[in-house]
């Protein structure tokens, strides 16, 4: 018995010295946002929160925007494996694919709850890889916030008419086309340049993000008036492009452990903007800002050339067309036990596109 137990012992210590020991892999992870803007803060949570559940199997070094390339080129450099991962807003790529605008905002659609619910229950998040897929990428949405703020002038704007001939800094495709209807320009700028344009005036106003991010931007030092709410994006998403051979060379066990942090991430993120717009709502005001407010009347019309907007971009590339019908789809299922619940629930049913038009498109 004693030389059977030490056979089966030295057996056992043998299987044990032969299985290979996995390494612990070590990722670059950048972002688009620089250290001075709140919006940072979702990477870092996920990054942390990745971290604590990969344990020693792997981890995450996450670089502030623009340390080691510019915002701009974070897409090129998870596309070609310069970094493992990159921190984004999607509609920063929509020039390489119209369907990255709808993934990462709207004009008066979509709520922060309305993605969440898109995003883990109807299909969302498959189309987030079906796009990011076809660049080598796999993606994880990490991060939702409400509507942004609006509009950042020294002219105080209270109906689309005093936004003819105004230069406003504006993020997204379809928001461009429509602040184009609307008698403004669309001018783009990375985040970071806002401030010093508005300062000098090369810019008559911007938007930017939500009140928090706008706050630690410093916008209240360089303008007077604040127009609300922010119909160009009724919310938006951000998340981690991964390059798709780093994600493959991880074990099922650590993509699944970088999945839940992402989804806890999303959660947290939505309850923590909603606080500190909350909180730097009130800072603008203490700073002396003028907050004025477009009537329903006005948000009525921006709805109606907000919709012909997205089905004529839409219906200019199929996969964009693909990714809005799933949105409709989703608002149109979704209604039936919004509107019964109603006003005891998640926001609004939006009159949005006519769905049959972008299903045409789609097909």
């Amino acid at each position: 018995m004693k030389l059977k137990a030490t056979i089966l012992a030295t057996s056992a210590l043998i299987s044990v010295l032969a299985t290979p020991v996995l390494a612990q892999q070590s990722w670059t992870m950048t972002t688009v946002w620089p250290a001075s803007l709140e919006l940072i803060e979702m990477d870092r949570k996920f990054v942390d929160l990745a971290n604590k559940l990969t344990g020693d199997d792997l981890k995450i070094e996450l670089f502030d925007g623009g340390s080691l390339v510019p915002a701009g080129e974070v897409f090129g450099a998870v596309e070609t494996g310069t970094v493992q991962a990159g921190a984004d807003w999607p509609g920063y790529w929509a020039g390489r694919d119209a369907a990255f605008s709808p993934l990462a905002t709207h004009a008066s659609l979509f709520n922060a709850v309305d993605y969440v619910n898109w995003i883990q229950q109807w299909g969302g998040k498959d189309l987030y890889n079906e796009v990011y897929g076809r660049f080598g990428m796999v993606y994880l949405p990490y991060g939702v916030t409400n509507n942004e703020s609006g509009f950042r002038t020294n002219k105080k704007i209270e109906t689309v008419a005093d936004l003819q001939g105004m230069r406003l800094r504006l993020s997204g495709l379809e928001q461009g086309k429509l602040l184009t209807q609307l008698g403004g320009s669309q001018v783009s700028m990375a985040g970071g340049e806002i401030y010093q344009s508005l300062e000098r005036g090369v810019i008559d106003g911007a938007e930017f993000s939500t009140p928090n991010v706008d706050y630690s931007g410093g916008f209240h030092q360089v303008t007077k008036f604040w127009a609300t709410p922010g119909w160009h994006q009724s919310s938006s998403v951000f998340g981690v492009m991964i390059n798709k051979a780093s994600w493959d060379a991880l074990s099922p066990e650590v993509q699944e452990k970088l999945e839940i942090a992402a989804d806890a991430t999303m959660l947290w993120s939505l309850s923590f903007t909603e606080k500190r717009a909350n909180d730097a709502y009130g800072q603008f005001k203490e700073a002396g800002t003028t907050i004025t407010r477009y009537d329903d009347a006005t948000l009525a019309t921006i709805q109606e050339m907000a919709n012909a907007t997205i089905e004529e971009v839409a219906c200019a590339n199929p996969t964009s067309a693909k990714v809005y019908l799933s949105q409709l789809e989703y608002l149109a299922d979704y209604s039936n036990w919004r509107d019964a619940s109603a006003p005891f629930n998640l926001g609004r049913t939006p009159n949005g596109p006519d769905v049959e038009k972008i299903r045409a498109c789609a097909k």
